[in-house]
This record gives structure tokens, sequence and C-alpha cells, in this order.
């Protein structure tokens, strides 16, 4: 009998073992599979974006665990990969995160009786109710005896719907992060499209999903504010089922690439646009009335709704800040068996899928 080696070492070694980052939006799945090119280097070697069915997700929890595996396992077989073992995320609201401070000199049995000690004091539930997890930052800052913890913790049941859906898709999930944390891993690449990789400019990275609009706006590593507000391409979707008696997903086909009604640009899309970036601006007067900065260098669109045609042009404009849509593939290498240009087309909705799927190159 003769022994996979490669096989035997991607069992034990996570490093090594493939890994499919796994996004489920209120619209879509989306899957993306990266590869080591040599040196660490990620190659993006499949992806793949399935339609939800209308409803199956709601604010964030899966409202049809079956709809939801149905989509999985149809987005799977279109990766066309052999590989089962995949990260997901839970939406940054289902999540309560807090950082806390520990002696350095704790053992990891230790630390883990005081993660529950603290975390008792800020949860609003039991916690036999939750899924707690920590990680050690670095040295806290000002006392270097003692160490920064990152504590987060959801409710179960959260976790466990995720997991059911996978599994019942036949997929084996071996990581649950946040979908704040996977976009900040993505959003590591799409900085190094910036002058001088972004060093001290500040950046506001803006996340259009489907019902809400996520602003970030970072400073080298330094998160310096955030806030959501309740816009997203939602509005257009419903906009188009309303002017031409559309269906939900032939609305959804019609924004991504379906040949528009005449009217469409001017009655329909472009107004959408101008609201967009008009609450885009909003959000940076915002920053600049709530913070003592006055200025934001670039804006990164991301979300679903980025990919609307002429999106990055107008929030440009209207902003008077530079702006471009997230790419995090850009400096990787890709496999001939994708289309470079529909990557780059479909990349500002991958960068939770992304940023799960760069799990695999973790220390």
């Amino acid at each position: 009998m003769q022994i996979d080696v490669a096989a035997l070492k991607s069992i034990f070694d996570p490093k090594l073992r493939p890994l499919i980052g796994v996004d489920i939006s209120s619209t879509a799945v989306k899957m993306v599979e990266l590869v080591d090119a040599g040196k660490g280097q990620p190659r993006v070697e499949r992806y793949a974006i399935e339609p939800l069915p209308k409803d199956a997700v709601v604010d964030g929890n899966l409202a049809s665990i079956e709809a939801v595996a149905e989509t999985l396992q149809r987005c799977w077989k279109r990766l066309g990969t052999s590989t089962r073992f995949v990260a997901m995320a839970l939406p940054t609201a289902a999540v309560i995160t807090k950082k806390i401070t520990l002696p350095a000199t704790l053992r990891d049995q230790e630390m883990e009786i005081q993660v529950e000690s603290e975390a008792n004091q800020y949860l609003p539930f039991a916690l036999e109710e939750v899924n707690l997890d920590f990680q050690v930052i670095g040295p806290a800052p000002g006392n270097p005896d003692d160490v920064e913890v990152l504590l987060a913790a959801s409710r179960k049941e959260k976790v466990e719907d995720r997991v059911a859906a996978a599994e019942v898709a036949e997929l084996k999930p071996v990581v649950m992060d946040v979908e704040v944390y996977a976009t900040e891993a993505a959003y590591e690449l799409v900085t190094k499209q910036l002058p001088g990789e972004g060093a001290g400019q500040i950046v506001a990275l803006v996340d259009v999903g489907a019902s809400a609009m996520k602003i970030t706006i970072m400073k080298d590593d330094q998160q310096l504010y955030t806030r959501e507000q309740a816009f997203g391409g939602v509005r257009l979707t419903e906009e188009i089922m309303r002017a031409y008696g559309m269906g939900p997903e032939e609305a959804e086909s019609l924004k991504r690439s379906g040949t528009p009604p005449d009217n469409y640009e001017a009655e329909i899309l472009h107004p959408f646009i101008e609201g967009l970036a008009q609450e885009v601006a909003r959000a940076m007067q915002f920053f600049f009335t709530s913070t003592p900065y006055g200025e934001v260098h670039y804006i990164i669109l991301a979300g679903g709704s980025a990919l609307v045609p002429g999106v990055a042009e107008i929030v440009g404009q209207r902003t008077n800040i530079n702006t471009l849509l997230a790419d995090p593939f850009a400096g990787m290498a890709i496999s001939p068996r994708i289309r470079a240009k529909q990557l780059a087309t479909d990349a500002p909705s991958l960068m939770v899928a992304c940023g799960l799927a760069l799990r695999k190159f973790d220390q």
C-alpha cells in the first residue's frame, strides 16, 4: 500500500490543509480558495458566487438552514474543488468583542479562567449560552508586564446554525471568524494598491451590502472610526422590481449583467448611485465632526453594491476624495482556470471570503 505523505501532512498541519473561505451574505454565498504559490504567497485557485433565495438570510440570521445549505452545496459544486474544509464568519453585529489586559505571566489554562471571569462581567447572557474565544494581541501599551487580550463571544445558536448549514452541505467547518476581522485581513492586501502601500494615509473602507453600509476608517493598522448606516443595494433591487414588475432574482440579474431597458440608467440607476454617494459623503462629515481628523486620503469601496457600474467615479466626485474599488487579489497570482477580468469585476464583493481563505496562511 502506497502512503500519500502530502495528504498525511495536510491532516496534521492546518497551514498545509486546503481551505475555502465561505461568506454567507444576505443575498449570496461566495467562496474563495487560495493556495500557496510558493514562499507563503497566496494564489487564487478558484472562486464562485451563488445567489441565495430571498429571505433565506435576514439581518445576518439564517432564517432557512435548508435553503442556505442547498445554496452552499450548489456554490461548492460550481467551485469544482475536492476541498471540503471551510472557514466561515459570523456577522459583526452577532459578536460582542472586548479588549482586556491580563498579566503576561499567565499560562494558557490560567488565562482561559481569567478570560471567562472577565467575560462574565461584560456579557448580557449566561456563559453556558455563548461560544467564547480569545486572542493575545501583544504587550499592553505602557505596561510590559501585561498583555492585551481580545475576547469575542457570540450566542451558541448563531455559530450552530452556520455549522449546521455547512454540515448539511457536506462541508467541514474548521474556522469560525467574525466578518469585520475577515474584511480587515483582506484590507491589508487592498492597501498594497495605494501609493506607498497607504503608509501614513487615512483610508475609509466603505462596505455597501444589501441593507447596510459599514464604514471603517483606518490609519496604518489603527482603526480610527466605525459607523453603520441603513443604506444598501436592496433599494436598487426594489426599484427595479417596482419599475419593471420583476421578481427579486430577475432584478438581481439585471443589476449585475442584464440588458437594461432604455430608461433604466436615467430613472433607476443614477438616482441610486447619487443616493449612495450622498450617504458616503455624509459618513465622511460625521467622521470629521466627531474626531480630530480633517481629511481622508482614500475611499475604498467594497461589498456587492460596489459592483454597480459608475459608483466609484460618482463617489469620488461628490466627496472630492480619491475613490477606488477594493481588489484584494490585485497583487496575487491567478489560476489559469479563472477569468482575470471577471475576478477583477467581482473582487469588491469577495472581501470577506478572501479574508477567510487567508486563514490558511495564518502563523
